[in-house]
């Protein structure tokens, strides 16, 4: 930082190895010791956004695999910004390669992303009923062809995280329903592709 040189930090090793929770060290870390002490009243400070980035892109990108209960399904890439002082700028992350087929399908010991399960966990008492859940996560074949539950997770206080993180990050109450009605929209989905019937060679389906 002294010198004013960009610089580096790879995360890597094999599933389970420790990844996500090194990389949520790091940012901690950065937002502690270079905290620029500014926040408007009533505002988060840019330190606690930036924090509070990981209970989302844990919800939604992460899932309980064979070998690991959270693992990072998709790969990022984090900057981090400084002022001329070494204080906190601001922060961006490019996000790629997510696990599509993750979400149509699951071995029987995986599970799917976390947030199907997030939001089938009461925490927030309307959520259900505005995005025309029932109470059976069974009643939804994409995300229940594996696991459902998962011992070392809290799916109710995951969602609480993940809830509060949107409000952290200027979310408008419209704003996160929207997420979590598109999140559902997948699960509705999986039900209707039971009734698809492909038509010839070409990609394109009936309806039974």
């Amino acid at each position: 930082m002294n010198s004013g040189v960009n610089q580096s930090i790879l995360i890597t090793g094999e599933s389970g190895a420790g990844k996500t929770e090194n990389t949520k060290k790091v940012i901690s870390y950065f937002a502690t010791i270079c905290s620029s002490g500014k926040r408007k009243e009533g505002e988060a400070s840019l330190e606690d956004k930036i924090v509070q980035t990981n209970p989302v892109l844990e919800a939604w990108g992460n899932a309980k695999t064979v070998r690991n209960d959270n693992s990072s399904r998709f790969g990022k890439f984090i900057r981090i910004h400084f002022n001329a002082s070494g204080k906190l700028s601001g922060a961006d992350m490019v996000v790629y390669l997510l696990e599509k087929s993750r979400l149509t399908y699951q071995q029987p010991l995986e599970r799917c992303y976390h947030s199907f399960y997030n939001l089938m966990s009461d925490h927030v008492p309307d959520l259900k009923e505005k995005c025309l859940l029932s109470n059976d996560i069974y009643d939804y074949w994409y995300v229940s062809q594996g696991k459902t539950t998962v011992p070392s997770i809290d799916d109710k206080e995951d969602m609480m995280f993940a809830d509060e993180a949107f409000d952290v990050l200027n979310f408008s109450n419209q704003e996160k329903y929207d997420v979590y009605k598109n999140t559902a929209c997948m699960m509705h989905m999986g039900n209707m592709t039971k009734d698809f019937v492909p038509v010839g060679k070409e990609e394109q389906a009936e309806i039974k």
